[in-house]
């Protein structure tokens, strides 16, 4: 694709802001599943989890929830400006995001986190 092909369509533009949405996905995924099994290892992080509550009933999935949220944008913000005008490796960075977020799913799996209960 050119841009002469396309009228508009601009292909010099780096690619470090989408690749850093691909990495911070799995960085996201990869904290929920830590907290999702250190809630249940471990007493303190559980009340501290349960205190995003708010009277919802929720219980310590808030927590979870608002914190692997507020990785994902962090490590998204983080990235996008580290990588804003620079071309990043798009295949290591998807695989990576890939692994984290993999990993993340199994943290989240209940015969995987009731086994640290």
């Amino acid at each position: 694709m050119t841009g002469s092909e396309y009228p508009g369509l601009d292909t010099d533009k780096p690619n470090g802001p989408a690749v850093a949405v691909l990495l911070a996905a799995g960085i996201g995924i990869f904290v929920m599943g830590v907290l999702t099994t250190l809630d249940q290892a471990v007493d303190g992080i559980h009340t501290f989890l349960d205190g995003f509550d708010g009277d919802y009933g929720v219980g310590p999935l808030a927590g979870k929830t608002i914190l692997g949220s507020a990785a994902f944008f962090l490590a998204w913000a983080l990235f996008g400006v580290m990588w804003r005008r620079k071309e990043v490796n798009e295949r290591r960075m998807f695989v990576t995001g890939l692994v984290l977020g993999i990993l993340g799913a199994i943290l989240m799996f209940p015969p995987v986190f009731e086994a640290f209960a």
